[in-house]
């Protein structure tokens, strides 16, 4: 997974530099896409995470970099803390730090501290999922940046947090410059200078043990696979809440902290994350199973969350209920793997821990003869991310197993000898 930051240097009081418009290409899934755009009076930042299904970023996420420049104004976003600018008389800067932090705005703020694609509460969503929502800008006014493309100095030491740790910014790398279109689109203008630095996501740099775990079970045998145990680890055990505990009661127990400690619900698998998936019916042409997703933690909720399964049988869906789904393909020969996203304004957000933390869906598939069945565990998932984190899996010898036909028949004669034995006597 990664991100790429594109840096375009732009002539002051050009009417281009009021409202600049980098081009963009889409990359392979599992990127997302960062556009920076400087001029020495002018500077814009867009970040698309253009990745099919991957990396939506949630609030508290922002982006820090090393910057040998002075921000007399932002519109769009604003820097966490303005620093020492006591050497600026009358007009005072923006932000004077030489490594500034820049967090989005919430929707709503006055007109003119909005431009295009702004102020979206640092919620972005995967491009695959939704194109509108996944981009994001902002605008800042910088002073030390001179005239030309000699004089700019880059900036360094870029950190994307979304919201915790988890992407590796490289150097700003100049690459041939941005062309911008006129409004009527007619004429073609072009930065003088253009740069990007591209962003890798690990996510064994946001933690050692997995976000979330998958269970199973099916309609042709009652054991039901749990999550395996300590799945997410049970470094936070000592602090979980009981279901039924009076504690979630308390005011402010669903409020996120800064450090975005979670508050798990006491578990076995203790997951903030359990996806299930049950085998639910098998037709002649068609079967049937069900997803369920819960949420454990009771400090964060998942906006536009995205569910991404690997599966032989996803190159024939048939229909989805109650989520949105996308297939896909990358590689041209293979299609076993979709997103799963909600749909919107009916469950794209998925509650926290409690009554309402949780979505379902079903999804009907087509068999195809010469691969269906459900014997060994074939019906089943072979991988599955959510958010683009994978998720631990059952151990394959714990799957629910389909029943020996041979004992289901000598059930079967056991208990019709049975009856009549019964009968006999009773007549």
């Amino acid at each position: 997974m990664g991100c790429k930051t594109y840096a375009c240097l732009i002539r002051k009081h050009s009417h281009e530099a009021r409202n600049p418009q980098c081009q963009w290409q889409n990359l392979r899934p599992r990127a997302a896409d960062l556009k920076f755009i400087l001029s020495a009076i002018l500077a814009a930042l867009m970040l698309f995470p253009c990745a099919e299904a991957y990396d939506p970023l949630d609030p508290n996420g922002n982006i820090t970099l090393k910057w040998d420049e002075v921000i007399w104004s932002m519109v769009g976003a604003q820097t966490t803390e303005q620093g020492d600018c006591s050497k600026f008389k009358g007009n005072i800067p923006h932000c004077c730090k030489k490594t500034p932090t820049v967090v989005d705005l919430l929707p709503g703020v006055p007109y003119n501290q909005q431009l295009s694609n702004c102020c979206k509460g640092g919620v972005l969503a995967s491009w695959g999922q939704d194109p509108a929502a996944s981009v994001s800008a902002f605008q800042v006014s910088v002073g030390q940046a001179g005239t030309s493309n000699k004089t700019v100095k880059l900036p360094k030491n870029f950190t994307l947090l979304g919201p915790g740790p988890g992407y590796t910014c490289g150097p700003a790398k100049v690459v041939p410059s941005t062309v911008f279109l006129t409004p009527d689109r007619r004429r073609k203008t072009q930065a003088l200078m253009t740069w990007n630095v591209t962003c890798t996501y690990s996510q064994f740099l946001v933690s050692r043990n997995p976000s979330c775990c998958v269970s199973f079970s099916s309609f042709y045998n009652d054991t039901i696979t749990p999550c395996p145990s300590c799945s997410c680890g049970c470094h936070n055990k000592d602090n979980c809440i009981k279901s039924n505990s009076k504690k979630l009661h308390k005011a402010g127990i669903n409020t996120p902290r800064r450090d975005n400690a979670p508050l798990l619900q006491c578990t076995h698998h203790m997951c903030p994350i359990r996806i299930h998936w049950h085998v639910k019916v098998n037709y002649k042409d068609y079967w049937r199973a069900k997803i369920a997703i819960t949420n454990f933690n009771y400090r964060l909720n998942y906006t536009q969350w995205t569910l991404v399964v690997q599966h032989p049988n996803l190159n024939n869906v048939t229909q989805v209920f109650s989520f949105d789904y996308k297939p896909l393909v990358p590689y041209a020969s293979v299609n076993d793997t979709g997103m799963f996203y909600g749909m919107k304004f009916y469950n794209d957000l998925l509650m926290e821990a409690g009554p309402f933390g949780n979505v379902q869906s079903e999804v009907l598939l087509q068999k195809d003869m010469n691969t269906f069945t459900l014997k060994q565990g074939w019906a089943f998932p072979r991988k599955v991310y959510f958010n683009g984190d994978e998720c631990r899996l059952p151990a394959p010898d714990t799957y629910p197993f389909l029943p020996n036909y041979a004992n289901i028949i000598s059930v079967a004669y056991s208990t019709i000898g049975a009856i009549l034995a019964l009968m006999v006597l009773l007549a």
